[in-house]
């Protein structure tokens, strides 16, 4: 079975390409502080609900549910979608990037990855044991 195939470890793919592709975003808006009329950007939050309403339209790949209690999980769009969002008022050259703003966002961004990544990597180790101890 293929890791890309298990709904967790696909939703943990896709958190860190967001979180990755926000890094991106962010590195630019810190590249382009001193741009006159530099608007900052950042990328558009998961809205977590609409992930729950695609999970409850279960779809033939995801798992069975054979008991009330149990989540169904399915895998949402990658298409990340970027949003202007200046963090202070314009400066005189109509920029709006707080220098300071972007490096909190940064770290933040950066220690979501972490954490997503350290998941992954349980979620690994945990699939690798469950393999050894079955006798695959």
């Amino acid at each position: 079975m293929d890791a890309g195939q298990i709904p967790l470890l696909s939703m943990l793919k896709e958190r860190m390409t967001w979180l990755n592709r926000r890094q991106d975003v962010l590195s630019q808006n810190v590249a382009s502080a001193d741009v006159p009329g530099y608007k900052a950007r950042d990328l558009k939050a998961t809205d977590f609900e609409s992930i729950l309403r695609g999970a409850s339209r279960s779809s033939a790949s995801s798992l069975a549910v054979t008991d009330p209690r149990h989540i169904s999980i399915t895998r949402q769009s990658s298409g990340f979608e970027e949003n202007d969002v200046p963090d202070v008022e314009a400066a005189s050259g109509g920029n709006s990037v707080s220098l300071e703003a972007q490096m909190i966002k940064v770290a933040d961004t950066q220690a979501q990855f972490q954490a997503a990544a350290n998941l992954y990597a349980k979620a690994m180790a945990m699939m690798k044991t469950a393999i050894r101890g079955s006798g695959m």
